[in-house]
């Protein structure tokens, strides 16, 4: 009964062929769809959340004996440039975005030691801060 009185309320409209706009072209499904999409009013408030929840590592101060361990086998490279020696390298890479960074080792050989921006330069062109290196390994150090 109840349905019955709605289709009266409309009975003059209800058959009417479907309007097509002589000039307008006509809408492709997927732009209709995107209309009724859910609207994201917090667009990048995931990306933050994870970037917030993104660990980072402490930068360890070494002590005084590591210093001068790693200044004598930075010394030791240096006297041996020429032989390209195969080394792994362990340094500290500071986050660009929060505080902190990572602990990144690379293994190669070494191509030269700039002493004018204090970084060691890798034969694959990596440059490494002498002040974040952590530890330096490799067969050609007897000690």
């Amino acid at each position: 009964m109840e349905n019955e009185k709605e289709w009266k309320r409309y009975e003059d409209i209800i058959n009417l062929p479907h309007h097509v706009s002589p000039h307008r072209p006509r809408m492709s499904i997927t732009d209709r769809a995107a209309q009724f999409s859910p609207f994201a009013a917090l667009t990048g408030f995931e990306d933050a959340l994870m970037e917030t929840d993104r660990r980072t590592d402490a930068r360890v101060e070494l002590e005084e004996d590591a210093k001068n361990a790693l200044d004598e086998r930075l010394r030791m490279l240096q006297e041996h440039i020429a032989d390209h020696p195969k080394v792994s390298v362990t340094y500290f890479r500071p986050d660009g975005k929060k505080k902190g960074g990572l602990y990144v080792t690379v293994s190669g050989q070494v191509k030269r030691i700039d002493t004018y921006k204090k970084r060691v330069i890798m034969l694959d062109g990596t440059a490494i801060a002498v002040c974040e290196i952590m530890k330096i390994e490799g067969e050609f150090f007897s000690f």
